[in-house]
C-alpha cells in the first residue's frame, strides 16, 4: 500500500542535506571574507614594507626597539644603530610596520 506520510519525510530529508550545504558553503564566503582575504593584504603590505627600507630610515622593530638602519645585508637582515655607536644585527622581518609608520607620522607632525 502507498503511505503519503513515508514519502512526504523521504524528500523532506533530501532538501535538508542541500540546505545545510548551501548554509556550510555560506560559513566558508564569510569565514573567508572576514578573516583570510585581509590577513593575506596586510601580510603582503608587510612584505612590500621591508623590501623597500632602505638606510637612514628610523624603525621600530616588534620588541619595541627603535633605531635608525645603518646597513642593509644580503642574508635578509639589517644592521640597526640604536644608539650613536650602538649596533643590533636583526632580521629585516622583526621590523613592525605599524609602529614604523607610526613614529614617522609622529616625526613628520612634529615638523
Amino acid at each position: 500500500m502507498f503511505n503519503l506520510n513515508s514519502v512526504l519525510l523521504q524528500a523532506g530529508a533530501g532538501g535538508g542535506g542541500m540546505v545545510q550545504l548551501v548554509l556550510m558553503g555560506g560559513i566558508i564566503l564569510v569565514f573567508w571574507l572576514f578573516m583570510i582575504r585581509p590577513q593575506a593584504k596586510k601580510a603582503k603590505e608587510q612584505k612590500k614594507f621591508v623590501e623597500n627600507m632602505q638606510k637612514g630610515d628610523k624603525v621600530v622593530t616588534i620588541a619595541g626597539i627603535h633605531g635608525t638602519i645603518n646597513k642593509i645585508n644580503e642574508d635578509a637582515t639589517i644592521q640597526l644603530e640604536v644608539s650613536p655607536g650602538s649596533y643590533l644585527k636583526i632580521e629585516k622581518s622583526s621590523i613592525s610596520m605599524e609602529w614604523t609608520l607610526a613614529i614617522n607620522k609622529v616625526a613628520v607632525e612634529k615638523k
